[in-house]
């Protein structure tokens, strides 16, 4: 069973009635019940909770931690940053959405500052896939279109993707990596671009089979833990 912890930064929601209106069990609620669950278990956590929901504990039983925030990247807690990139350098996987490329954790993870283009303006986009070999997209056709998202534009100041595996385009134009993928220690990352908290993008079945197909992708491989540090030789050194 892959041990998933959904977090939601869940402050619009509460904020703002529109938000509501589209999400009223959250962000990470719609996830929750969207994404594939067999073979998962579930559990979410958000930001106003006790280190933000992620405490050690927590984080030592999450096997994928899904991330989206927006609002408050400042303030979250260095601590539990820090806390999940140990976790993510041990193996555990990451997938971030949408505006979680400006959290701490993810620009920590970068090692940039993942700024980007950006305009609300209720277009189309449509995220081409470039990799169709790739099991994140698997279930998936040629694209997926959405009628109305928030626009990312390049550039998009991240490090070269180990994959590439989306890449959109916007009713305005433009283009955006919209999904890259990282390895970090022994972590596997996922970026990808859809979810702006005022489109109901979390409720798409194709977005629901990319998010399901990523935690798979970025599960821990089973393996011993790997050892660092002075090492007896193997064989006999002969003098």
């Amino acid at each position: 069973m892959i041990k998933v912890t959904i977090w939601n930064e869940f402050i619009q929601e509460q904020r703002k009635p529109e938000v509501a209106e589209i999400y009223p069990k959250g962000i990470h609620g719609a996830i929750a019940e969207g994404i594939e669950q067999n073979g998962v278990v579930l559990r979410t956590a958000t930001f106003n909770e006790p280190e933000h929901g992620l405490t050690e504990e927590v984080m030592n039983d999450t096997d994928v931690l899904i991330y989206w925030g927006h609002v408050d990247h400042k303030g979250f807690q260095d601590n539990v940053v820090d806390r999940i990139c140990k976790r993510v350098h041990e193996g555990m996987g990451l997938i971030v959405l949408h505006s979680g490329h400006h959290s701490k954790l993810f620009r920590k993870l970068m090692g940039t500052s993942c700024d980007l283009l950006w305009r609300e303006a209720d277009e189309k986009e449509r995220l081409w896939v470039v990799d169709p070999s790739h099991p994140i997209v698997e279930g998936i056709g040629p694209f997926i279109d959405l009628p109305e998202e928030e626009m990312y534009g390049e550039h998009f100041d991240i490090p070269v993707p180990d994959e590439l595996i989306f890449v959109s385009w916007f009713e305005g134009g433009e283009i955006f990596r919209s999904g890259c993928t990282y390895r970090r220690g022994q972590g596997r990352i996922f970026y990808f671009r859809p979810g702006h908290e005022t489109y109901p993008t979390f409720y798409n079945k194709d977005i629901h089979r990319v998010i399901s197909n990523a935690v798979k992708w970025t599960a821990p491989i089973k393996r011993e833990k790997t050892f660092y540090g002075h090492h007896d030789p193997l064989e006999i050194i002969k003098k």
